[in-house]
């Protein structure tokens, strides 16, 4: 049968570029974690940035995330 349309999503940064203070700030404001926890999820990566979010919050935070210049993919 066809697949259900997909309706949670994980937000999966693969790449923080050349910008990773950027990236690091951003993740700390969409995960509310500290700099520091935030840094070695970003460092991390392929990083788990929010899980289960729908699509309309989950492309909300991929495209904040490649402002900042990171890589992202919605898994």
């Amino acid at each position: 049968g066809e697949a259900a349309e997909q309706t949670e999503f994980d937000v999966v940064l693969t790449s923080f570029g050349e910008k990773k203070l950027n990236v690091v700030k951003e993740v700390k404001n969409i995960t509310g974690q500290s700099l520091m926890d935030s840094k070695k999820l970003v460092e991390g990566v392929p990083a788990t940035i929010k899980e289960g979010v729908d699509k309309a919050e989950a492309e909300e935070i991929k495209g904040k995330l490649e402002e900042a210049g990171g890589a992202v993919e919605l898994k």
